[in-house]
């Protein structure tokens, strides 16, 4: 019976894995805003600047609705999050859709900037349950269970733009009801798959090191739980979680593997023992330096990702102008369409490979998560380099695929160390909090690349201004963003470092404990 029941809990969880992939998979549709942006501002006659605050408000709605809906998932679960995710999107979508087919003066600007709002709303809310569900139900596999709905996130801009491309071939309107229709099923169905594992479950049952250790050994681990718990009102396990003693034996086991076929390793658990901290969220985070340093990390960094992702398109056009005067307008709109296919895949690639590589750099090599941040820092420091230089465009895609690349590695392990500083109980409102940092960074280099390109631009009529000196044009911005990413590089192995020592003093404390 208890064989059958570990089976079936084990299932459970690897099909919300599975759910929550499909739901991320839904909820990147914002990063593919320039596929039908320039479409249908000309349909819609909207400026470029209109154009350009439309998209902006459903960024908004990504990055700021994080808290709120991180409330709520915190308190009333995942699903609620979800289900108002999937109506979000559609109705942000359909209005959108309806809009265009009606044609110009058919709703008025600040309602379509709501609905891009909703769009990007829906996408967060949606996205931030996949990512809580994940979390949780693998606390000794974060890293890897959430760079499955973090890569899918990453790979849902090329997924509708390439069905969009094949599909429907230059119909806008076609486009946006697919969005609309597609996301929805794609939430709505997944979230009644999606589930949170109750603390008591088989997963608790698993054997344990502490039976197999004299009475007491036993004794002495549970002295120094009791003893973290009485310093600084630590709870042995996260509330939501396993058992922390019951689960040791499953931490150094694959995601995909049954928790009772690895055997338990001996160094791992005396490195675990003593390192459990209290939960924290709500305003307890502000008065946490840890949050503050992963809240500017994350900012530095992902401003500088932005920064490439947002204007990618404005590149090419910039390179293609200086390089080809007889490069027509529809051969550069496919240009900047391919990047942003690049962008997404690099992203996917990324937000993966970071994730689980993470899980193996802590368990096999008993190292630092902090890795991961180096390794997107130094990517990025590559891809400023890269916008720095390029000047024949046809080489963009070094740029494109390599900031793609330095950003999903960048959000494919920064769940798992929020998750694994501050808590999975509050993961919704502490991740919804840390994501309100790309959204002050964000602004500041986007503005920064948009007044350097304007003041080598020309304006050719009353919406759009080109420059035609290549990438002189916006090369200064790059300047700017190198030094941000080579910051990335000392801060990351300063968080490196002091992870280190914390590591090192809670291992020589339990080892003090033993007799």
């Amino acid at each position: 019976m208890q064989d059958r029941d570990e089976n079936a809990h084990y299932k459970s969880r690897i099909i919300s894995v599975v759910a929550a992939t499909g739901i991320a998979l839904a909820c990147g549709t914002n990063y593919a805003y320039s596929a039908w942006a320039p479409q249908y501002a000309e349909r819609m006659k909207l400026s470029a600047t209109q154009s350009n605050l439309i998209g902006s408000a459903g960024n908004i709605g990504m990055y700021a609705s994080g808290i709120p809906f991180g409330i709520l998932i915190d308190t009333k679960g995942p699903r609620w999050a979800v289900l108002i995710g999937a109506f979000s999107l559609a109705c942000g979508y359909f209005p959108l859709y309806s809009a265009y087919q009606k044609g110009p003066g058919s709703m008025s600007f600040p309602a379509l900037c709501f609905f891009g709002f909703l769009t990007g709303m829906g996408s967060c809310c949606a996205f931030a349950g996949s990512i809580k569900v994940s979390a949780t139900n693998w606390p000794h596999h974060r890293g890897t269970a959430t760079a499955f709905p973090l890569s899918g996130f990453g790979l849902s801009a090329f997924v509708f733009t390439l069905i969009g491309s094949f599909a429907f071939p230059n119909d806008t309107g076609d486009y946006l009801l697919m969005l609309a229709i597609g996301t929805f099923i794609m939430v709505f169905v997944g979230s009644f798959f999606m589930k949170l594992m109750p603390p008591a479950s088989p997963y608790q049952a698993v054997p344990t090191e502490d039976e197999g250790r004299p009475a007491r050994i036993r004794k002495n681990s549970h002295d120094l739980q009791s003893a973290h718990h009485s310093r600084d009102g630590s709870r042995s396990s996260l509330p939501g979680e396993p058992s922390t003693q019951n689960a040791q034996s499953d931490e150094t086991s694959p995601l995909l593997s049954r928790a009772g076929e690895v055997p338990a390793d001996e160094s791992q658990t005396s490195q675990t023992l003593g390192s459990h901290k209290k939960d924290i969220t709500g305003w307890a985070l502000a008065k946490s330096p840890s949050f503050w340093n992963l809240f500017i990390l994350l900012g530095l960094l992902c401003g500088v990702g932005l920064m490439t992702i947002n204007n990618i398109g404005n590149n090419a056009k910039t390179l293609w102008h200086h390089y080809d005067e007889n490069a027509s307008h529809d051969f550069i709109q496919s240009r900047q369409l391919m990047h942003v296919g690049i962008l997404s895949i690099g992203s996917f690639i990324g937000r993966l490979s970071s994730g689980i590589g993470s899980d193996f750099v802590v368990k096999r090599l008993h190292s630092s998560r902090y890795w991961s941040l180096v390794a997107s820092s130094l990517i990025f420091t590559v891809a400023q380099v890269f916008g720095l230089t390029i000047e024949n465009p046809t080489h963009l895609y070094l740029l494109s695929s390599v900031t793609g690349l330095g950003y999903g590695a960048l959000f494919g392990v920064f769940p798992a160390l929020v998750a694994d500083a501050f808590g999975a109980t509050g993961l919704g409102i502490n991740w919804g909090a840390m994501t309100m940092s790309p959204v002050i960074s964000g602004n500041i280099f986007n503005i920064a690349y948009g007044a350097i390109l304007d003041s080598h631009s020309g304006s050719a009529d009353s919406h759009h201004n080109i420059c035609n000196d290549g990438k002189s044009c916006y090369s200064q911005a790059y300047v700017i963003t190198l030094v941000a990413s080579m910051m990335g590089i000392a801060w990351s192995l300063w968080c490196v470092r002091h992870d280190t020592q914390e590591k090192k003093a809670q291992r020589k404390m339990y080892a003090d404990h033993q007799p």
